[in-house]
């Protein structure tokens, strides 16, 4: 299997990049195609032991960066890293491509060289999120801050997949968050997504609140991107902000390794995206993986990791084949 990796993405890169692509080659088992300037490339190999890493460098001599306007990227900066690595799976000399760059270029990139599967309507991101609740995932974490009724649906069956492959969850449970567990309770959204849940054949248990998220009650959460951008945030930012908390608290009573190690273990809890990397852009027809912008090397690695897994798992095909069967489900119900 080769992954194609975006060398030049993320804020951290190249360094961080390459060192998580040479991770990711020896611990994985994967070839990897590296790309970007390959002067820059190089210098940053010969850093490592590269024993028993498969990785080769595919030239690229622009790349992305943050705050440019997605569509600008694409028709200025046609030799850009990620458009490159992209073009790599489009042309089947790649099975997936990875990138931690700004994540509208990554996204237009895919959408553009890829093309979207025909039954869902937009791409989402989301997975796992909340290490005290490691079996419950969130969609959309971000991408779609608009939604309807239907792509909320799509989110749905997308993390349904998800949590059944990746997760090995077999009949996975999915809820709506709301602001109260009875039907009826929330936004227009909300309202009016729960009857189409009801007859998707999902496993819908109905809403839940974001105090049940902690508590795995459902392992499928759905939002539009715009409350689960901020449920994420909040999440990531009161671990740190509880861990600086204790550490200040505890000092001077309890010895400063034991602190460091409690404070530190809260933070892994709390933002589980930096422990397991990032994951796959949804709805895209090809595996592309997403890792955050601050990425470090570890999850860099960790992020091809996820791509290998939905090429093994064959993630795009079984959407294709999910979304199918509710469509069908939907109209034999009159939806």
């Amino acid at each position: 299997m080769k992954i194609a990796v975006d060398g030049m993405g993320g804020d951290y890169a190249p360094e961080e990049a390459v060192k998580g692509a040479v991770i990711a080659a020896k611990e994985y088992g994967v070839e990897i195609a590296l790309v970007g300037p390959p002067e820059t490339m190089q210098q940053e190999l010969a850093k490592h032991d590269l024993k028993n890493a498969q990785i080769e460098v595919v030239s690229a001599s622009q790349y992305l960066v943050e705050g440019e306007p997605p569509a600008y990227a694409l028709r200025q900066k046609r030799d850009a890293s990620i458009i490159v690595a992209t073009k790599l799976v489009r042309e089947g000399k790649a099975d997936a491509v990875v990138s931690a760059g700004p994540t509208g270029g990554v996204v237009a990139a895919a959408l553009y060289l890829l093309g979207t599967i025909e039954e869902i309507s937009r791409p989402v991101v989301g997975g796992p999120f909340l290490g005290f609740a490691p079996d419950t995932i969130m969609m959309d974490l971000g991408t779609n801050v608009d939604c309807q009724p239907y792509q909320l649906l799509d989110f749905a069956i997308v993390g349904t997949v998800y949590a059944r492959k990746m997760m090995g969850i077999s009949n996975p449970t999915v809820a709506l968050l709301s602001i109260g567990a009875e039907e009826g309770k929330g936004n227009e959204l909300v309202k009016e997504s729960y009857p189409l849940f009801q007859k998707s054949g999902l496993n819908f248990i109905g809403n839940v609140e974001g105090y049940d998220i902690p508590s795995c009650r459902a392992n499928v959460i759905i939002c539009d991107g715009f409350v689960g951008n901020v449920v994420v945030k909040f999440c990531e930012s009161l671990g740190k902000t509880i861990a600086n908390w204790l550490e200040e608290k505890l000092s001077g009573k309890l010895p400063e390794d034991a602190v460091r190690e409690m404070t530190e273990e809260l933070v892994r809890a709390t933002n589980a995206a930096d422990v397991q990397g990032g994951g796959p852009l949804w709805a895209v027809n090809g595996v592309c993986c997403v890792s955050h912008g601050r990425s470090r090397a570890a999850e860099i690695a960790k992020t091809i990791g996820q791509a290998k897994l939905a090429v093994e798992q064959d993630l795009v095909g079984t959407l294709k084949a999910e979304l199918a069967a509710a469509r069908d489900r939907l109209k034999e119900s009159g939806s």
